[in-house]
């Protein structure tokens, strides 16, 4: 029997590789002849870093960079050595969490920090790279970014502008000339999973913008901004993207990499799946086994568990999904390619109970045992 494990985090109890190990030796107590193989999964997001490094046998860098109000931060990134691939979760240089909530305003804030771990990973060989662009406390449309890649923005007295989202009314000509020359070389793989364009109402400043401390004064100010800046990479760049699925990520973000860097927005799920090679594993397995921290109706809407479901189903494999907890509403990730789902929560605790490590670990086995004695039985 051939059995594959490909489990998101249970964020703040168990990483991707240790919840797919627990359920490992869960299924070893019933059957210590299976074939297992373990794959690490994420979405793009937060953990994805983790996930790939450990489960793909890469390498964690930390590099202090530029945070999003100027103030430096520590920063981790992931380098996969077998491909030359950095991957990079943009709100460890940029993210909202970085940013105390009365200092909160988008006007202000940057991802320079981001171009500076492409910078290292640049300096380190990297030339392939994946990047998860959630979270983020920007609206800059990337700028800070391509700044510290050395691209240069000038305002119509021939100065070089500064950094944040208020800028960018001020910027009228792109100089590329003195970018980093690798840049030609690198391909960015881009993990965003919404469709916002760039401006206008459901842009990234009218939609986005408030959580990140914008008042409606400010919104209006970044939207500005925003059209000025697209009208201003289409005349100098002749790249007319502002409304291409996506560009509004992240503040613009998804623009700043469209318009300047050899990159594609894709959905984080299937960047990972083909990243992890996870179709080649699965093309035989009797069973696939996934899940996440919670099991709900907003997995069923593509979240990591259901693309690894539609890819088992693909060649035929059975799924079951096991998570932390799981709602009344999970019932829809039956008709989206999980055949049966379980929690491990399997007698009355505490939230702080069940994400407890080694609580969870020991559920995730027990359940998987009991799961996998049930399976024995009826073949």
């Amino acid at each position: 029997m051939k059995i594959v494990i490909s489990i998101d985090s249970l964020k703040g109890s168990l990483t991707s590789i240790e919840a797919a190990n627990a359920i490992k030796e869960g299924i070893l107590n019933v059957d210590n002849r299976a074939e297992i193989i373990v794959m690490p999964l994420a979405d793009g997001g937060e953990g994805t870093v983790e996930a790939l490094v450990e489960g793909m046998n890469g390498e964690e860098q930390i590099i202090s960079v530029t945070g999003p109000i100027i103030k430096k931060v520590n920063a981790t990134y992931g380098i996969l050595k077998d491909t030359n691939t950095a991957i990079i979760e943009m709100a460890q240089a940029s993210g909202l969490p970085l940013v105390p909530k009365e200092l909160r305003n988008p006007l202000n804030t940057t991802t320079y920090g981001v171009g500076e771990i492409i910078k290292e990973a640049i300096n380190k060989g990297c030339r392939n790279f994946i990047v998860g662009i959630g979270g983020s406390a920007t609206n800059d449309c990337g700028i800070g970014m391509l700044q510290a890649l050395g691209y240069e923005f000038y305002d119509k007295d021939n100065n070089l502008v500064g950094l944040g989202g208020k800028v960018l009314n001020e910027i009228e000509k792109i100089n590329t000339e003195n970018r980093l020359k690798e840049l030609d070389e690198c391909n960015f793989k881009i993990a965003c999973d919404v469709n916002n364009p760039l401006y206008g109402k459901n842009g990234a400043a009218h939609i986005y913008g408030p959580q990140k401390g914008a008042t409606d004064e400010i919104i209006e100010e970044l939207d500005r901004g925003l059209i000025k800046f697209s009208e201003v990479v289409k005349r100098e760049l002749g790249k007319d993207i502002a409304n291409v699925e996506g560009a509004g990520a992240a503040g613009g973000l998804g623009f700043g990499f469209l318009g300047f860097l050899n990159s594609k927005l894709e959905s984080g799920i299937k960047i990972i799946l083909d990243e992890i090679k996870l179709e080649d594993v699965v093309k035989d397995a009797d069973f696939v086994i996934t899940g996440e921290g919670r099991l709900d109706n907003q997995t069923a809407m593509g979240k990591a568990p259901i693309g690894v479901a539609k890819l088992a189903k693909k060649h035929g494999a059975k799924v079951i999904a096991i998570a932390g907890c799981t709602t009344d509403d999970a019932v829809k990730c039956n008709e989206e390619g999980i055949d049966a789902y379980f929690s491990i929560v399997n007698s009355s605790m505490t939230i702080e109970e069940a994400m407890n490590k080694e609580t969870a670990t020991k559920n995730m086995m027990s359940t998987t045992t009991q799961i996998f004695n049930l399976i024995k039985v009826l073949q």
